[in-house]
């Protein structure tokens, strides 16, 4: 299953799957006007691979094979203050 991974210029750490490099056929529009202009950063078989970066390898197989693109999104990133006050048995707002 060769998948091509390309980029995000508009938003960080985010990435786009598909099946075909260059075909962005089956990418709804809308998901295209967020995403920004593509940057191809490479082609390889995931079947080979046992596992990816952040992103769970059997999802990216599903996603591929039922809507033809995966799309990985950063992690959220953590409230820090949250994280201080339940450290520390304060209580939030």
């Amino acid at each position: 299953m060769l998948t091509a991974v390309y980029k995000s210029l508009k938003k960080a750490d985010t990435y786009l799957y598909i099946e075909k490099r260059d075909d962005f056929s089956k990418i709804p529009e809308p998901l295209m006007a967020m995403f920004g202009r593509p940057q191809y950063v490479m082609m390889f078989d995931l079947s080979k691979r046992k596992r990816l970066g952040t992103a769970d390898i059997a999802q990216v197989k599903e996603k591929l094979s039922s809507d033809g693109f995966y799309l990985q999104l950063p992690p959220p990133e953590e409230n820090l203050l949250d994280q201080f006050k339940k450290q520390n048995g304060v209580s939030s707002d």
